[in-house]
């Protein structure tokens, strides 16, 4: 059996999902506030990203590792903020590892998920605000020693 071309894969599991444009993300997120909508922006990617980059303002660090335990109300790590009513979208760097989450949200059992096409990357490069987490977060990078590069 042959290895999957994960990029192929990430497209068709897209072909079943509400892709979001990074104007979409803005709409969304502008009516969200102005009409008091209950939504849910979750940053999957991994923590030194985060740090490292920044976040969508408003946006959830979730790992991807700890997503569905976290997505799950009967698991010990379960997460309040997870709720079958609220919209949820997800995002990464680039739109692939979104996708396998806002599937695997869907499968869960959530039915208002859509994921950021572009990702971060393709937020930022449009010009979008990006907060900057690691001020808010015990999580740090630590300095380079001498002799590191």
């Amino acid at each position: 059996m042959a290895i999957v071309d994960i990029f192929a894969e990430v497209e068709k599991i897209k072909a079943d999902l509400e892709n979001l444009s990074v104007d979409d993300l803005k709409n969304e997120l502008r009516d969200a506030a102005d009409q008091g909508k209950d939504m849910l922006l979750i940053d999957i990617r991994e923590i030194q990203e985060v740090i490292d980059l920044g976040t969508i303002p408003g946006a959830v660090h979730v790992p991807r590792g700890m997503m569905e335990f976290w997505a799950s109300p009967t698991s010990p790590y379960y997460r309040d903020y997870f709720t079958e009513d609220k919209r949820i979208v997800a995002f990464c760097a680039g739109g692939g590892r979104s996708a396998f989450a806002a599937r695997d949200l869907k499968a869960m059992g959530f039915n208002n998920v859509a994921h950021l096409e572009l990702g971060f990357n393709g937020w930022a490069k449009s010009g979008g605000a990006v907060e900057d987490f690691a001020s808010q977060s015990r999580w740090m990078r630590k300095p380079k020693g001498e002799g590191e590069s």
